[in-house]
């Protein structure tokens, strides 16, 4: 017996040094990885590589097992492919610009962002080239700033338009034996007809026309002026789908060449002086920002509190890719409380979601503006809950690409007792101590008594949501209802309707928020919130479920996503205020 405890004390104090070992081997790899981060250095005569082969995201994250050990982010941040474009441009080593851009990963209103300061590098005199072996529309849309645009001559370009596309699961219901109950308010609430409908309703196709059509002629007229082409003209050859391979695209003047990435590095070498038969210097967006550079931060103690809300929005504190309102309600209040920060602003990406999380924010915002300016900033989707959380603040910045408004709320009950009953052969019942004891249940149909009862409280939600928003558009609560029932904007069409105050980007809501404070350019620093993951605590936390999700992605391929309407679905509580599930745009 004497052994037996022996050797069980000795597996123990070996497994209690294993995983010490293993923790110190792990923290010894990390900290290699990121002491390896800042060794690039810009040579002279470089060209910077845009190269965005992952998804742009508002902030860069790196909180994945991968990221963790090596000097990858998971995603693009945003603001870090403005402001090392904005470095570049007045940086003596860096001649030029190579944009390497396939399939963007990354919204309309995103790609204005990157687009407008492609547009400003362009201003220092510096050459922008770009090159694609296939293109989509949306990369295309920032090539076209380029000065010469090379494609594949065996390659594709994408050049007909937008499309949404909205998935409908009323035949699948129908064979599983589900019955959705749905509670909504205003006739373009059309989130939740993918559970009763097989098809657009009317309104539904109203709405997504009309802002489809504005995003297209948006992105059209802008394509007209960089390439020379006449509105007229362009828009013929994008509804006709006239480019069909490389040799239409040059033909009609959406390329400048024909040519592979050998040839368009030989025409860089060019310009900076490099023989053809020599390297050229390229140096990557993520190897760039991590070069030594001045530092550029102000010393002054003024702030102004950037908070990113990207997300689903949803009770609770949330997690790294959603808008939790207890996280997101302190972030603000943190903000409100500190002397320091002289001003705010709401950076929103978001289609919406519990539209008691996005009231909670909602407070937190309407009390920071009576002490301090506080300023929205738009981004690809503020919608919904989303427009909820910004609907407060002093003023509303939109891009003319943003997806906004949807004003309305909904709920879905769905009724499994015919998929239990039917299919699996399982029956309920149950003792209640009172008449509606059991309300609301997914096991049983509800009664009319009951039906009324929830539409009662999507109405009231829905009351409180408009007569908030009129006040803080300083409207009248009856002319706000006219553009809301549920319809969806581009930034553009509520730009006229009042439901946004301008148009413009992030940099702009931050030279309003300044004014605002009576703070010069240099006269402040930049608070970002909420408070990012470390590496460690995304060691210690975030790669179990980091890992789940890449088997899970692994398993169902194509899939995927429905699998992750599925977990949207699962994880609603109470009346949601969001856009239609999953709506693509190409």
């Amino acid at each position: 017996m004497r052994q037996f405890f022996k050797y069980v004390l000795a597996t123990i104090v070996g497994l209690l040094v294993f995983g010490l070992l293993s923790v110190l081997v792990l923290l010894g790899l990390a900290a290699a990885a990121v002491s390896s981060d800042n060794s690039a250095t810009v040579a002279k005569d470089s060209v910077l590589e845009i190269k965005l082969d992952k998804p742009v995201a508002e902030r860069e994250s790196r909180e994945s097992l991968g990221a963790l050990f090596s000097s990858q982010a998971d995603n693009i941040g945003l603001e870090n492919i403005k402001a090392t474009i904005k470095r570049a441009k007045t940086d003596s080593d860096i001649k030029g610009l190579f944009l390497n851009v396939e399939l963007v990963q990354a919204g309309r209103a995103s790609l204005e962002e990157i687009r407008t300061a492609l547009l400003d590098f362009k201003k220092s005199g510096k050459f922008v080239v770009s090159y694609a072996d296939a293109q989509s529309e949306g990369s295309y849309y920032l090539a076209s700033v380029a000065d010469k645009i090379y494609l594949n001559p065996q390659g594709t370009l994408e050049f007909n338009g937008a499309s949404s596309e909205t998935m409908y699961y009323k035949g699948l219901f129908e064979k599983a034996g589900i019955d959705a109950q749905i509670f909504r308010v205003g006739s373009f609430k059309s989130a939740v007809e993918p559970f009763f409908r097989d098809s657009m309703s009317d309104s539904a196709r109203l709405q997504t026309t009309s802002f489809l059509n504005s995003l297209n002629d948006f992105m059209l007229a802008h394509v007209a002026e960089s390439r020379k082409i006449a509105p007229a003209r362009l828009k013929v050859i994008n509804d006709s789908t006239l480019v069909h391979n490389a040799q239409d695209a040059k033909r009609y003047g959406l390329v400048t060449d024909l040519g592979y990435y050998d040839q368009a590095l030989d025409y860089m070498k060019g310009k900076v002086g490099v023989a053809k038969d020599k390297k050229l210097s390229l140096i990557t967006l993520d190897d760039y920002d991590k070069a030594d550079k001045d530092d550029e931060g102000s010393t002054s103690g003024n702030r102004i509190a950037v908070i990113y809300a990207e997300g689903d929005i949803v009770t609770g504190k949330g997690g790294s890719s959603s808008i939790g309102s207890t996280r997101f309600a302190e972030a603000i209040r943190q903000a409100r409380l500190d002397d320091k920060v002289k001003a705010v602003v709401l950076r929103v990406n978001s289609p919406g979601g519990s539209s008691l999380a996005s009231d909670i924010i909602y407070r937190e915002v309407a009390l920071t503006k009576k002490v301090k300016p506080i300023i929205c900033s738009m981004s690809d989707v503020a919608a919904s809950g989303g427009y909820m959380i910004a609907m407060a603040c002093d003023t509303i910045v939109a891009q003319p690409s943003t997806i906004t408004g949807s004003i309305g709320v909904f709920g879905v009950l769905p009724n499994i007792q015919p998929l239990l009953r039917d299919k699996l052969g399982i029956t309920t019942d149950r003792v209640t101590t009172g008449k509606f004891s059991d309300f609301p249940t997914i096991t049983r149909p509800l009664s009319a008594f009951e039906k009324q009862q929830f539409q009662n409280e999507v109405n009231r939600i829905y009351a409180d949501f408009t007569t908030k928003a009129a006040a803080g558009r300083h409207m009248p609560v009856e002319r706000l209802r006219r553009f809301a029932s549920g319809r969806v904007w581009s930034g553009t069409e509520a730009k006229q309707r009042g439901l946004v105050d301008v148009l413009g980007s992030f940099d702009d809501a931050m030279r309003i928020a300044a004014r605002r404070a009576n703070l010069k350019p240099d006269d402040y620093r930049i608070q970002r919130l909420p408070r990012q993951k470390s590496m460690l605590e995304s060691l210690f936390n975030g790669f179990s479920a980091e890992a789940r999700q890449q088997l899970v992605k692994q398993e169902m391929g194509p899939l995927y996503p429905l699998y992750e309407q599925y977990k949207t679905l699962s994880t609603m509580q109470g009346v949601q205020a969001r856009l239609p599930f999953e709506m693509t745009i190409r």
